[in-house]
């Protein structure tokens, strides 16, 4: 069975066969029927209930709208706070993607990504963080302003939906091989990440480290990496999605198909605007 690149989904609770204990039915991709037991002991409130349902592709597009609604709300609000007190920006964007990284890893490693709460609550953190990095990228950083947010924004819905025509027209094949190299260019971006960040504070490139985020023509090939990654991503978002439903996945499932949507959605957005602030210099 394939995993995700996506830490949310890959940390899904896996039985004998099966993703996420969704049996062997899972892996046989075309199965007709995959009977909801294997998830008796995985929410065993519903089952005693007898309320629990299988997911359904109306859930996860509801919850995830849900959620990009409230990190929408949030991040308006939050844009508009700090454009009128700028003091307000660090401790926004500190509490923002701090606390957000705090709950993606309590619902990844605690495995409660499924549960709304966290779910909703990132999405709130993911907004006050992203109205602030917003102002300051669009309005300290360059001079694109709102306009270039909009253009983040239109980037960001296109290339998500233009994903899922890929996937859903097979264009491109999810395959193990396929979902290595993603999740191999992942963990080189981020030790890239990391290794830029030491050498900057080291004050090497005059503090720029290797010059991954200093607007020249390596940084801009840098986020042209990232956003290939995150795009391609959504692949295997889509594929881990698609197969936790034809598993017979609980409905409640569908939460943490939108957390782990919302993580992707939110590297791209950013990637995209700081792509764009590179042309947007004085």
């Amino acid at each position: 069975m394939r995993e995700s690149s996506n830490p949310v989904f890959r940390s899904l609770p896996k039985g004998q066969g099966g993703y996420a204990q969704f049996g062997t039915g899972a892996a046989s991709f075309g199965a007709q029927q995959v009977q909801a037991q294997p998830y008796a002991t995985q929410y065993p409130d519903q089952q005693q209930a007898g309320v629990a349902r299988p997911m359904t592709i109306d859930d996860v597009v509801t919850k995830t709208g849900i959620s990009l609604a409230i990190l929408t709300a949030v991040a308006v609000v939050s844009y508009y706070m700090v454009s009128t007190n700028l003091a307000l920006a660090t401790p926004f964007t500190l509490v923002g993607a701090l606390g957000g990284l705090a709950l993606v890893l309590i619902a990844t490693f605690g495995r409660k990504q499924d549960n709304p709460a966290i779910v909703l609550s990132y999405a709130a953190l993911e907004g006050l963080f992203l109205g602030a990095v917003s102002f300051i990228i669009a309005n300290l950083a360059s001079v694109g302003g709102v306009g270039m947010i909009a253009q983040a924004i239109v980037g960001t819905l296109g290339v998500f939906f233009g994903m899922l025509v890929v996937y859903k027209t097979g264009a491109i094949r999810v395959t193990p091989k396929f979902t290595r190299m993603i999740v191999a260019g992942l963990f080189g971006v981020v030790a890239l990440m990391l290794m830029n960040l030491v050498l900057g504070m080291f004050g090497v490139g005059g503090g720029a480290g290797m010059g991954l985020r200093d607007g020249g023509a390596i940084a801009i090939g840098f986020s042209l990496l990232c956003i290939a990654l995150a795009a391609f991503s959504f692949l295997i978002d889509f594929d881990a999605a698609d197969q936790m439903i034809r598993a017979g996945a609980p409905e409640k499932a569908a939460w943490g198909v939108a957390l782990g949507l919302m993580v992707t959605l939110v590297w791209l957005y950013l990637e995209i605007l700081r792509l764009l602030s590179y042309f947007n210099n004085d």
